[in-house]
C-alpha cells in the first residue's frame, strides 16, 4: 500500500493554511495517526527498492530526484540520498513529514499537495531528472489520476525518469480498512494503468509485478505494479 500520501486539490501549504475537502479530510489524518506503523506493517520492500535502484543506474550521478508521497522517507528517500541524489520529497501528512525529515536529514522535505507543485505554481520546487512515486497516486480518485500524471509528467526535465507502484485492482476511491484507520483507494487492472501512463506523454521501459502480504492481518494480500517510464518529449 501507500508509501506515503498526497491529493490532488487540497490547498494546504507548510504554513498550516488549509482548504480542505470535506470528503478526503481525514486521508492525512489516518497516515499522522499510522506513523512509524507503516514500515513495520510492510518490512519487505523488494520491489520499490529495485525500482529505486533504476532510477539510480538509469540517471547520472547528483540527480535532482523528486520522491512524491514521501512517506517517512524509507526505503526510497534514504535509498536515492545514500547513491548521491539531490532529493526533494512532498507528503501531505505532517506526521509523516515530519519521521521523513528525521529518518533522512540529507533530503528536503515539504507537507504540500501534487497540484501546489505545477511549474510556475504556488510552490514551485523547480525540474526534476526523475520523480519516483510509489503507491502514492492510488490515494487519490481515478479522476484525478491524469492531471496528477501530466503534473509529473510537467515537473521532468525532458527524457526524465519516472518510477511509479500502484496495487492492482478494479477499484475507484473505495473505502478501506487499513491499519486501524479508514482509507480511500483507487486502482487499475494493468493493462488499464499502462493505457493511462501512455496517455500522459509517458513511454514505459519495464514493467514487473510482484505479490505482497503485509506483516499485519487487517491488510489483505496485494500484487503490487511496478512500471518504469520515461517522459515523451
Amino acid at each position: 500500500m501507500s508509501d506515503g500520501f498526497l491529493e490532488t486539490g487540497y490547498g494546504s501549504d507548510e504554513t498550516g493554511g488549509e482548504d480542505v475537502r470535506p470528503d478526503r479530510e481525514g486521508q492525512a489524518e489516518a497516515f499522522d495517526a499510522i506513523g512509524d506503523r507503516y514500515d513495520e506493517a510492510f518490512p519487505f520492500k523488494e520491489g520499490q527498492l529495485a525500482a529505486g535502484e533504476w532510477l539510480i543506474r538509469s540517471l547520472p550521478g547528483g540527480s535532482r530526484v523528486l520522491d512524491l508521497g514521501c512517506g517517512t522517507g524509507l526505503p526510497t528517500a534514504r535509498q536515492l540520498v545514500d547513491a548521491g541524489c539531490e532529493v526533494v520529497g512532498v507528503d501531505l501528512s505532517r506526521g509523516m513529514v515530519e519521521l521523513a525529515r528525521k529518518y533522512v536529514p540529507d533530503a528536503t522535505f515539504h507537507r504540500l499537495d501534487i497540484a501546489d507543485l505545477a511549474p510556475g505554481g504556488p510552490h514551485d520546487l523547480g525540474r526534476f531528472d526523475g520523480v519516483a512515486a510509489f503507491f502514492s497516486l492510488l490515494m487519490l480518485p481515478r479522476a484525478e489520476i491524469p492531471l496528477a500524471l501530466h503534473t509529473i509528467h510537467d515537473l521532468l526535465v525532458p527524457g526524465g525518469l519516472f518510477a511509479l507502484a500502484m496495487v492492482e485492482a478494479d477499484v475507484d476511491y473505495f473505502t478501506m480498512p487499513f491499519l486501524g484507520n479508514t482509507i480511500r483507494v483507487s486502482g487499475y487492472l494493468r493493462e488499464d494503468l499502462r493505457k493511462v501512463i501512455e496517455a500522459a506523454d509517458f513511454g514505459v521501459v519495464e514493467e514487473t509485478s510482484y505479490t505482497y502480504a503485509p506483516a499485519i492481518s487487517d491488510v489483505p494480500p496485494e500484487e503490487q505494479l511496478f512500471l518504469r517510464c520515461r517522459r515523451r518529449d
